[in-house]
């Protein structure tokens, strides 16, 4: 019975896949299913992988043994407990955020939250509530879909959790984070974040993850987790599709988002 639904299914498709062939994510080239990597964009990825720190997610070159904390993470502790990444954000994964953000390539979350999802495991496993990083509403109006929440919807659908989008509230019209420096980047987000009064019954007392598209120098998710904690969460952990490694970061590359 089951052969027969999935071949019913696999003909029902054949429609729309004549009329949109399925294109790599990265090229445009034409592939055999949605969401996936031609042979020529595949080895571009750079997937994050242990070890790394048991903080911040970095990857190590060696393993220095369980809990190892990087530098950064010692020098500049996060007001987050765990962050993890899929990727680092360079080549392919740079374009399929820019595809995500910039030009509705909203198709493009299911297969993005799948690679979160292996590389965020036991953040999942502990995590209550998921929540994405907020557009304020006038963006929100312009673009018409938030990207993190496009990937938050997806992650808390294929993990089970329960998803609460409305649960931090950005409530100061940021200027793009595009080009700014680090300090730049925490003066711009400073108290941009609150959980409204309607929204704390969704996090209080909870561990609450956070998604967004790409952890860049981190002062977006830490004005978030602040917010959080304001509001009552009893941890927070992050969880982003790419990471721009230290060290990459440049803040007169205007690709840098």
């Amino acid at each position: 019975m089951a052969e027969i639904k999935s071949l019913a299914l696999s003909v029902a498709a054949w429609p729309a896949r004549m009329l949109f062939p399925p294109v790599c994510a990265g090229c445009r080239r034409q592939v055999t299913q949605p969401g996936a990597l031609c042979g020529a964009c595949w080895p571009q990825l750079r997937f994050l992988e242990k070890p790394w720190c048991e903080v911040m997610g970095t990857p190590f070159s060696h393993d220095f043994g369980t809990g190892f904390l990087s530098a950064e993470a010692i020098a500049n502790p996060p007001p987050f407990s765990r962050a993890r990444a899929a990727v680092a954000y360079t080549g392919i994964a740079r374009r399929m955020v820019q595809g995500l953000k910039f030009h509705d390539r909203t198709d493009l979350a299911p297969w993005m939250a799948r690679w979160m999802l292996r590389a965020g495991a036991e953040l999942i496993a502990d995590a209550e509530v998921v929540v994405p990083v907020p557009l304020h509403w006038r963006r929100f109006f312009w673009r018409q879909y938030n990207q993190s929440a496009e990937l938050a919807r997806a992650i808390a659908s294929l993990s089970g959790l329960p998803f609460a989008p409305m649960a931090v509230r950005r409530t100061k019209r940021t200027r793009q984070q595009i080009g700014l420096g680090q300090r730049e980047r925490e003066d711009n987000v400073r108290a941009a974040f609150l959980v409204p009064p309607e929204a704390e019954i969704d996090v209080r007392g909870r561990r609450v993850l956070v998604v967004d598209d790409v952890y860049t120098t981190g002062a977006t998710v830490a004005a978030v987790t602040r917010a959080l904690r304001k509001g009552g969460a009893g941890a927070v952990d992050v969880l982003t599709f790419a990471r721009v490694l230290p060290g990459d970061f440049r803040p007169d590359d205007t690709d840098t988002i």
